[in-house]
């Protein structure tokens, strides 16, 4: 195919134009996220502790699910620069199917919690109320997913405003079945955490049929949900070779912060709190990153369907760049108001506030220190599975976080006696070594392309 032509500011704008939408969408995600911990956070702190710890478990398992999501991603996005629709089709079915089966795997995990969570050191009454709220959200799994993979279809077709539009409908919707079930508001009896389960419950199933009805009424082109039950077993390999090493790629990160939770609810229930209210800011900053991450990827699968090399370089120095900008840009904004940020989530009488308070604020700081990094990190993932390399990326991060972020987290926050601060430091040299790590596997990838493209050409 023909090489695309395009200035380092036409990149830019291509960008902006397909990532702006899926950062809206992935903001609108956390604003989900947000008003869960908010609602939870204003019913009490200790509630707020297991709400993040049993959360944490609840997210770690949907991460490794999302695998298979965004393995469709790349995919669909070849197929779709090669106008193969039945591909297309075939990849997001079978994307599906991988998702449906994971749900049924893991639901006994989410269902009986309680022991796992006791195993991992957890106070016995937080890791019984934990169960109650994951018991809401094992059946939430299976919604979420299919959005995530319906959400990678639309994005690799470039439908990225129907993304943040579907999403963003959620947010209100959410919004109001917590305030109605954790509080005892609009006739629903008071449920406190378990109420905050059968709201995010509410809420999966609610966003699954809207961007379902979507796509069945407004994209009939690919006939997605017709005799949907038909398998395709090689494309189900395709998608599952692709999507698992993205899973525990997922999973690696996913331990990393999981195990900083764990080692947080070690250390008590206030650094617990101040924790979970420090990780949904990192959580937002984190959710600009990707959502460029997820543009240079479908970029990057377009370019590689054309063996575009060029192209291919010059989305990726982009999306770097723009990267970089937005850590900068955070770094100021955690560092310049971090008491505000971490108050907002707290009820104002509540005794345990000002302790809260203190150890987030430490916590912001050490959070800016790694924004250039976790920015990096995930636009490098993004390129890399344009390309749809996801076996060598899954090496280096389950190295990079198991071998360096979960052993210095645990040896700064308790063998120096560094608590929480040294938990998180243990956060940062993770996220750095795999930063530099995956950037370095990119750029070694693209550029035997583009030594095959320096061969000097005949004028005559």
């Amino acid at each position: 195919m023909r090489a695309v032509e395009m200035s380092y500011p036409a990149h830019v704008r291509a960008v902006l134009v397909l990532g702006l939408p899926l950062i809206g969408g992935h903001m609108a995600q956390i604003g989900i996220g947000l008003t869960d911990t908010i609602m939870v956070g204003w019913y009490g702190a200790t509630a707020l502790a297991t709400f993040t710890l049993a959360n944490t478990l609840f997210f770690s398992l949907f991460l490794v699910g999302t695998g298979f999501a965004a393995a469709v991603l790349p995919m669909v996005a070849k197929y779709a620069a090669e106008r193969d629709d039945p591909q297309v089709r075939r990849a997001t079915r079978m994307g599906l199917w991988l998702s449906a089966i994971y749900s049924v795997l893991v639901f006994p995990l989410l269902w009986w919690s309680e022991p796992i969570l006791l195993g991992l050191g957890q106070d016995p009454v937080i890791a019984a109320d934990a169960q109650l709220y994951l018991r809401m959200l094992a059946f939430g799994l299976l919604p979420a997913l299919v959005v995530m993979t319906l959400k990678s279809y639309l994005a690799a077709l470039e439908k990225t405003q129907v993304v943040f539009w579907v999403t963003l409908v959620a947010v209100p919707f959410n919004a109001a079945a917590n305030y109605g079930l954790i509080f005892g508001n609009f006739g629903f009896p008071e449920l406190g955490l378990k109420g905050a389960g059968i709201a995010s419950l509410s809420t999966h199933v609610f966003s699954a049929l809207v961007v379902i009805g979507y796509i069945a009424v407004c994209v009939p082109k690919h006939a997605l949900f017709q005799r949907i039950w038909k398998p395709s077993p090689q494309m189900l390999m395709a998608v599952f070779r692709l999507g698992w090493p993205i899973g525990l790629t997922m999973l690696s990160e996913t331990v990393l912060f999981a195990a900083s939770a764990l080692m947080m609810g070690w250390i008590g229930t206030v650094p617990l709190a101040a924790h979970g209210i420090a990780l949904q800011y990192v959580s937002v900053t984190f959710m600009l990153h990707l959502g460029l991450s997820n543009a240079a990827t479908v970029r990057v699968g377009n370019a590689f369907g054309r063996q575009d090399w060029p192209h291919m370089a010059r989305g990726g120095v982009v999306a770097l760049v723009m990267s970089v900008v937005v850590a900068v840009v955070t770094i100021v904004v955690l560092l310049a108001i971090p008491e505000p940020l971490i108050a907002v989530f707290l009820d104002p009488d509540d005794p345990a506030r000002a302790e809260i308070i203190s150890a987030g604020v430490v916590l912001l700081m050490l959070a800016a220190l790694f924004q250039l990094a976790d920015g990096a990190q995930v636009v490098a993932l993004g390129l890399l599975r344009g390309v749809q390399d996801t076996q060598g990326p899954m090496i280096i991060t389950a190295f990079s976080y198991f071998g360096v972020g979960v052993p210095a987290a645990y040896g700064l926050g308790f063998l120096l006696d560094w608590g929480g601060a040294g938990v998180w430091m243990g956060l940062v040299l993770g996220l750095a070594v795999t930063a530099v790590l995956l950037n370095h596997r990119f750029w070694l990838r693209i550029v035997p392309g583009l030594s095959r493209l320096a061969a000097p050409v005949s004028t005559a």
